[in-house]
Order: structure tokens, then sequence, then C-alpha cells
């Protein structure tokens, strides 16, 4: 079932701002990236700055590898969201601003590379805890779950762990039971009560994606009709 909360509306944050902000969260391998990369592709690129949470992995290169490997990536505290607030109010003042780029073989964040925001009309957020941080959340004007089954979740997840991040099934299967899971039920899922918009299945929902695409046109323009407000 595809879920729209009208308080999206009646947001006062929503008026006023050049600066559109949208958060995209949901499980790993739920389809967050392909439901903002379709967003984008309908609204056009030239419109929207795409943020990855990923990117905003805490940096820990004071730790060996070893240290760095065990630990929890898929809890809250492992993201430096104080960074993305951050770099979200540099967007806001029209600068651009200069995300890290994080190498998930080391564990740590590449030195020599940086990934450059532009100010833009639209910012889309996308990441696991998008709507789990507090402080991130109040910055967001339109709040998205992406909402799939769990073992669609975890193929996708192994696939992509294995052919983009080098790993092997056993440390797939390990991190999926040690803390892939727990955190997804301790704080990703109690998320959902969050959002504005629910899309289920992800890239598969071509009604969900069109109808987040065609909000987002109407919120900027300040259009409330698809509210039923007059």
């Amino acid at each position: 079932m595809l879920c729209y909360n009208n308080k999206i509306a009646n947001s006062r944050e929503g008026y006023g701002f050049a600066m559109l902000i949208i958060g995209i969260a949901g499980g790993t391998g739920s389809g967050k990236t392909t439901v903002a990369r379709s967003v984008i592709d309908r609204l056009g690129s030239d419109k929207v700055t795409f943020i990855s949470q990923d990117n905003y992995y805490k940096d820990h290169k004071e730790l060996s590898f070893e240290e760095r490997e065990a630990i929890n990536y898929d809890h809250p505290f492992a993201f430096d969201n104080e960074l993305l607030v951050e770099h979200l109010g540099i967007l806001k003042s029209g600068q651009p601003a200069f995300a890290p780029v994080y190498d998930f073989t080391a564990h740590a964040r590449f030195t020599d590379q940086t990934i450059e925001l532009k100010p833009n009309n639209i910012v889309i957020i996308e990441g696991l805890h998008v709507l789990s941080d507090e402080n991130l959340r109040k910055l967001l004007h339109i709040k998205v779950f992406v909402d799939t089954d769990p073992d669609v979740r975890l193929l996708r997840r192994v696939v992509r762990d294995i052919e983009d991040r080098g790993r092997t099934i056993q440390s797939i299967h390990n991190q999926y039971l040690t803390t892939v899971k727990p955190m997804h039920e301790a704080f990703i899922e109690p998320s959902k009560k969050y959002a504005d918009l629910i899309i289920p299945e992800g890239g598969e929902n071509e009604v969900g994606i069109r109808l987040l695409s065609i909000l987002t046109e109407k919120y900027l323009t300040g259009d409330r009709t698809l509210s039923g407000e007059s």
C-alpha cells in the first residue's frame, strides 16, 4: 500500500525556502537509491543535488583495520550527521559543500577525494538513518520511507556487498545477523513512523516514484491541492 501523509502540506518549513530537502530512508537493499535516482531522472539532474548518507560514515583512521572492521556500521552513531547537517546549512546559504568519499574496503574516508555538492532548488538525501536522527529529520521538508520485504533486501545486499565492496558470503552472513538485522529492527523500522510518504518495493513502484515527483513539483510551486486543501 502506498501511504501519503497530508501533514506535508502543513509543514511550516515548506514555503519561503529556496531549497527543498527530501529525505529517503529504508532498510539495506530496500531500493532507496533507485527511488532517488528515478525522481532525479524525472525532475532533471540540473534541478537536484543528491547526497548519500553512506559518504558520511565517521572516519576512524586512528584505529587499525581490524578495529575498524569490528565497528557496528548499521548503528545511527556510525554516521557523522553533524557534518551532514553542517553541509546542508552551507548549501542553504547558496555556497557549495564538499562531501567526504567513503572507502568501504578500507572502512575509512579517502584522503584525496571529495564530492562537490552544489546548492540547488531540490536536495535529496538517501540513507539508512535519514529519519532516525532528530536533528537531521528536522531539516527535511518531505520524509520518505522505502518499505521492501526483508528477503528481497537481503538478496540485494549480498549481491552489492560481493560485487561492489569485496565482501565474502561468510562476512555478509555474520554482519547481517549481528548488526544489520538487529539495527534495522531497533532503529530503521521504527523510523518509518516519521515518514510523510511510504513507498513499498522501492524502484519497482512506478506509482510511488511518480507521486513523489509530482508532489515535489507541486510543493515547490506552493500548490497544496494534493492534500485536498484549497
